[in-house]
């Protein structure tokens, strides 16, 4: 018996070092036949310059003079650089620090929520056994075919009835009951990673939210981060939510106070478009720095399957 397991041992570590080569290759191809050329950068130089355009117009607008804007000649590239707009912008008769502090109060609250709800539900859809399971997912992933100017108005009567109407909770609260997409991400990620986890977790003594905690939960940053930057990128820009609940001034975000501005300029002469603009570029500037922060996470939640949190 001995000479067998000691003539089975080296066969086995043969196979393993041959499959480690093999993929070693198929590793190599592969960054072979992906490798860029000097044709790819200059395709990525000329589309992201085109793709920039916008930006680049945006800055020039918003560092243009107030002469500029009444006389309607803008330039693409920026030829004027008034950096005290920044600073006039503040200065208005709209109270734009507190836009910025209402935009962040709705947009963390709606990220905690949907991390939290969205890795609860969809651990509990790709790991509990339980009739009819698959089948509810499936109405999950349904409702992301209805349109979202259906439930609008039902929506509005419900909050309205609850007396929610004029305050943060329509635009935070729903967010703790995640969304299908959000549940659909968490799902897929957590199946891909091995229920073995799971499995030595019951042994050890673990529920299922110990489990969650425990276990799965430092393992599922990556995809919980990801919806974090889904849900802070809609909600710090979102126009339509706080133009339907929010009354007050006071409790306006940054993206209906930018449309604001364009009632504090003098009557009869264009809207301060160069203010404008400057609160376009603070609610972008934002967005950018998340992203650029963020985008590991965004790559491990796509291609890792959570071996990340298993390394």
């Amino acid at each position: 018996m001995a000479t067998v397991v000691s003539a089975a041992a080296p066969q086995q570590e043969g196979e393993k070092r041959q499959d480690g080569e093999e993929r070693t290759s198929n590793a190599s191809r592969t960054l072979r036949a992906f490798r860029a050329t000097p044709f790819t950068y200059a395709t990525l130089i000329v589309v992201s310059a085109i793709l920039s355009m916008p930006l680049v117009f945006v800055v020039s607008i918003a560092l243009s003079s107030d002469q500029t804007v009444n006389t309607n000649t803008f330039t693409i590239f920026p030829t004027e650089f008034h950096w005290e707009n920044f600073s006039r912008v503040f200065g208005t008769d709209l109270p734009m620090g507190r836009f910025v502090v209402n935009s962040l109060i709705i947009s963390v609250g709606s990220v905690i929520g949907q991390m939290v709800s969205s890795g609860l539900v969809g651990y509990a859809f790709a790991r509990l056994r339980a009739p009819g399971k698959n089948a509810l997912f499936l109405v999950v992933i349904a409702t992301m075919m209805i349109p979202t100017q259906i439930t609008m108005i039902p929506q509005f009567i419900l909050f309205k009835d609850l007396g929610w109407v004029n305050t943060y909770l329509p635009l935070i609260v729903p967010n703790f009951f995640s969304n299908a997409f959000n549940v659909f991400l968490v799902r897929q990620f957590v199946s891909r990673l091995p229920n073995q986890l799971d499995e030595a977790a019951m042994v050890d003594g673990l529920g299922f939210f110990g489990i969650y905690r425990r276990i799965m939960l430092p393992m599922l940053w990556p995809v919980l981060i990801a919806i974090g930057i889904f849900t802070l990128t809609y909600n710090w820009g979102d126009f339509m939510g706080p133009l339907i609940y929010l009354n007050d001034e006071s409790k306006m975000p940054l993206a209906l106070g930018v449309q604001y501005i364009t009632t504090t300029g003098v009557p009869g002469q264009p809207p301060p478009w160069n203010l404008v603009m400057v609160g376009s570029i603070l609610l972008t500037l934002p967005m950018i720095a998340v992203y650029y922060l963020g985008q590991r996470y965004l790559y491990e939640m796509d291609i890792s399957g959570g071996s990340a949190g298993v390394k």
